[in-house]
């Protein structure tokens, strides 16, 4: 989005402190070169840019308080303001966050390499550069002391606009998706924890055969051939990795996977439960925001999509609500909230799809 460009995160610092984190990805290296290959967003003037950012903190602000009654969570706690920033900002703040998430892993020094680093960095980077431009906003629980709310100002304007939507529904519509990932996140700190504990367990350096990895992913191939594979387990890509693993690494992606799902679903859940009563046109938005998920792509965005693992976020999307409606029907939204009491009240990979065995094992 040209015009003035929205405020620029403070995220510079962390990445260069982190630079090289563990020896495996330079995010220093990561964060520039996603910047530079952003691609530019769309044209608005000036004064058009400096309104879309100022509109975009105060419903921010606004979207806080009907998430907070509906869930029940974070009552009583400060609103903490928005950062609204550009592509190449959230480049930055997404590799600074990254960095901080593996801080402290694969601290063995004989297991970092500057060149491979380096080359991870700038693969790292034209990543990040992809998908600068299809994120809408996002909570980041690494960043602050309380985490940080981005919300991607182009990106907004480009989606309204090629959706005809109401822009001030729109904008009030997916934050009140991204408030309630913040809610989530102050009601249970812990959970920043938890996901470096996974990460950390994901990361650690295995020493079996590489002939049980390959026996591993050749029956997960085989599986899926004969269509016997866990329908709870991932598919596409992430299905793959997780073969190859070994089992403390495997079942580290499985809890990482199902709290991503039960994030993800929860703030789908509350995001059409607000919407009605807030936002006036949130089913004709909602009817074009999924056809756009839909949508059909030519071959090679849709190989990137599956590579980067972005189709896969899309089923968490799904899932994930279905569980949160299931349980929220069954047993109300304040007996739902025990999922935020600890690691052991988180649903399994396996309860995903099974709501009433979460409700079972956790509420009996």
């Amino acid at each position: 989005m040209t015009g003035a460009e929205p405020a620029q995160p403070d995220s510079g610092e962390d990445t260069r402190k982190a630079g090289g984190l563990a020896g495996a990805i330079d995010w220093d290296l990561a964060a520039r070169t996603g910047a530079r290959l952003a691609p530019r967003g769309p044209q608005v003037s000036r004064e058009r840019a400096e309104a879309v950012v100022a509109d975009l903190e105060e419903i921010s602000k606004a979207a806080e308080l009907p998430v907070r009654e509906v869930t029940g969570l974070a009552e009583g706690l400060p609103i903490p303001r928005a950062q609204i920033v550009d592509r190449g900002a959230w480049v930055r703040a997404a590799a600074s966050s990254m960095a901080n998430l593996a801080e402290g892993d694969a601290a063995d020094e004989d297991r970092k390499s500057p060149l491979g680093a380096k080359t991870a960095g700038l693969q790292a980077g034209a990543v990040l550069a992809f998908l600068s431009s299809a994120i809408l906003g996002q909570y980041d629980p690494f960043t602050g002391e309380d985490g940080t709310l981005l919300l991607v100002a182009p990106n907004m304007v480009m989606v309204e606009r090629m959706l005809k939507v109401d822009p001030a529904d729109f904008r009030l519509w997916v934050c009140l998706h991204e408030v309630t990932h913040r809610i989530q996140f102050a009601a249970a700190p812990w959970i920043r924890d938890y996901m470096r504990e996974q990460v950390a367990i994901l990361s650690a350096v295995g020493t079996e055969p590489l002939t049980d990895v390959v026996a591993r992913l050749a029956a997960e191939l085989r599986e899926r051939r004969q269509g016997t594979a866990d329908s709870d387990s991932p598919g596409g890509v992430i299905g793959l990795l997780r073969a190859t693993q070994a089992p403390p690494q495997r079942d580290a992606l499985d809890r990482l996977l199902a709290l991503g799902t039960l994030l993800e679903g929860h703030a789908d859940h509350v995001m059409d439960a607000v919407g009605p009563a807030v936002v006036p046109s949130v089913k004709e938005i909602r009817a074009k925001f999924d056809n756009r998920r839909r949508r059909r792509m030519n071959p090679i965005h849709r190989l990137i999509r599956a590579l980067l693992g972005m189709d896969a976020k899309m089923q968490q999307y799904v899932r994930g609500k279905k569980f949160v409606d299931a349980v929220v029907e069954e047993v109300g939204m304040e007996r739902f909230n025990t999922v935020w009491t600890s690691p052991e009240t988180l649903p399994l990979a396996s309860e995903i799809g099974h709501p009433e065995a979460w409700i079972k094992r956790v509420l009996a």
